[in-house]
């Protein structure tokens, strides 16, 4: 079984008196494990298939399935629960609270599954040592590198141990090394088993991936 597909998706913005059609019947399959890179211009609709593939936002037509499970039937609740256990998201901008030290940026994702302190205190605490900064974890987002802040930011991603990894744009705000090593990680943890989604417009980026569905005008244009 897939673990997430979309069926002929529209993605339809009114704005005014004219309406955009930022995606127009976009269909993909990924597969448990799979590494795939959705790639595309400014402008090209794939932050909009991030945002339906990450079950972030809804379809105007058509189906996403996230576990077989069509996620417009879903309560927002039910949907905001599936997407915290399922789906572990990696940012470009890091997106890490400023007045929060390392380890309670990671905890947080757990606080809305109703794990214990104790229990979100030791998970957080393992994946910081195993990236790396296990002696930052009380340091706040301004006392690290922008390559500590994308290795907190993956950390936090894997806290709920999600199946998917739904990472936009990972290495934007990082220099080349920095921007590789993330890659690196990202390419790791799928071989651990882990299903990666990443979103970016560079070709070089993408062709890390296994698979690659590349998106003009809110159409896919090219699948390799």
């Amino acid at each position: 079984m897939n673990i997430l597909e979309l069926k002929k998706v529209w993605k339809t913005y009114t704005m005014g008196d004219n309406k955009v059609h930022a995606l127009q019947g976009i269909s993909l399959q990924i597969k448990p494990k799979d590494f795939v890179a959705i790639l595309g211009p400014s402008g090209s609709g794939k932050s909009t298939a991030m945002n339906i593939v990450g079950c972030l936002d809804l379809p105007t037509q058509g189906t996403v399935l996230l576990d077989g499970k069509d996620i417009s039937k879903m309560s927002e609740d039910e949907l905001a629960r599936a997407r915290g256990k399922k789906i572990g998201f990696v940012f470009q901008k890091f997106n890490l609270i400023a007045t929060l030290s390392a380890l309670q940026n990671v905890m947080l994702p757990m606080l809305f599954q109703g794990t214990t302190e104790e229990a979100r205190i030791k998970r957080a605490t393992q994946l910081l040592k195993q990236v790396g900064l296990g002696d930052r974890i009380h340091h706040k987002p301004t006392e690290l590198s922008g390559g500590q802040q994308q290795r907190v930011a993956i950390s936090r991603a894997l806290v709920n141990d999600p199946s998917i990894i739904l990472a936009d744009e990972p290495t934007g705000n990082l220099d080349s090394v920095t921007g590789h090593q993330v890659v690196d990680t990202l390419k790791k943890l799928n071989k651990q088993g882990k299903t990666v989604i990443m979103v970016t417009h560079e070709p070089k980026l993408a062709k890390h991936a296994k698979s690659q569905i590349r998106i003009e005008d809110g159409k896919i244009a090219k699948r390799r």
